[in-house]
């Protein structure tokens, strides 16, 4: 929702006093021939009924231009003040000017992440990003569902993601992820072309529901397709068939869990690990860290690797080990 119409009702009384300061200055420049500060000074006294001497004795034209000019100001200080404590009560100040914070929020993120569609997977996907410390933009159409909006690192934005200008305000050319998880394929699917087209580097994950949702959003553009229902059958089989292997790996990969996690690294240019084994980097003999698999810049996925394979830039680890020691592997791989 746009503040225009907030902002212009709020600032019409204060462009009304305005107006009538200056008719009046102008007014009695012409009339009386009086000098700016002067026509000025008459004008304010007059508009406020201070009730002061006037400034230089007048003449009928004058006067008749006064009672005029004092009934404008009557009329026109019971308009502000009226509408001044309409917006109080009404809390359109409080309004206007915590959406005002919020744009400038919007405006100085960089490199966040934006989540289309507040609903419960939005949402577990919001608390996630919060939980890992992330900066995150939730946009949704329906204004009641970000009431009360209260999730650490979050910004709630009201707009139809779908669009163009909800997507632009939500950052998404300087967004680095976006997660659109809709109700509908259809409403993904447009959020998914909306978003490619504003940024061509962004990586979208989209939300797919019926068969046949998946190639249309990855023909739009997502990089990658979840769907809650194959994943949740998956889960639940695995469950039965292989219950350990399923509590480990739903432990490594919470963010709560500090004993042991599953994380990745990308191995940047610069970095002190670039044409080194993994056997003659610290990654397992000082930091204690395993390495599950390497993804090759090409997509090749190299699973277990030898300790005499040597790391490239572009390389991404697949981790797993404490998160204390995984924070310093991501500061090394970075270049840090």
């Amino acid at each position: 929702m746009s503040l225009r119409p907030h902002v212009h009702r709020l600032l019409l009384p204060v462009a009304a006093v305005a107006v009538l300061l200056a008719a009046g200055t102008v007014g009695y420049q012409i009339v009386e021939g009086w000098g700016w500060f002067d026509a000025l000074y008459m004008t304010a006294i007059t508009i406020t009924t201070v009730g002061y001497l006037e400034v230089h004795p007048m003449g009928g034209g004058g006067r008749v231009f006064t009672m005029v000019l004092a009934l404008g100001g009557v009329f026109t200080a019971f308009y502000a003040a009226a509408e001044f404590i309409r917006a109080v009560v009404t809390g359109e100040i409080r309004t206007v000017l915590g959406r005002q914070r919020m744009e400038s929020r919007l405006e100085k993120l960089n490199g966040h992440l934006v989540v289309c569609g507040f609903g419960r997977m939005g949402r577990l996907a919001a608390e996630e990003f919060s939980s890992a410390g992330l900066s995150f933009v939730v946009v949704d159409r329906d204004p009641k569902v970000l009431e009360g909006f209260d999730i650490p690192h979050g910004i709630p934005l009201v707009g139809d993601a779908t669009g163009d200008d909800a997507l632009r305000r939500a950052g998404v050319d300087r967004a680095r992820a976006l997660v659109t998880a809709a109700a509908s394929d259809a409403d993904n699917l447009f959020i998914t072309m909306s978003a490619r087209l504003l940024n061509e580097r962004l990586f979208i994950v989209a939300r797919a529901e019926g068969e046949g949702a998946e190639l249309k959003l990855r023909r739009a553009g997502a990089s990658r397709v979840v769907s809650p229902y194959n994943i949740g059958g998956h889960r639940v089989a695995q469950a039965v068939l292989r219950p350990n292997a399923m509590d480990f790996i739903e432990l490594a990969t919470q963010a709560g869990h500090l004993e042991l996690q599953i994380e990745e690294a990308e191995v940047r240019a610069g970095s002190a690990l670039v044409g080194r084994s993994i056997k003659a980097s610290p990654i397992r003999s000082e930091l204690g860290i395993i390495i599950v698999a390497i993804k090759k810049p090409g997509g090749r996925m190299a699973f277990n690797p030898a300790p005499e394979a040597v790391l490239e830039a572009g390389d991404l680890l697949i981790t797993l080990g404490h998160r204390q020691q995984l924070d310093r592997l991501e500061q090394m791989a970075g270049g840090g």
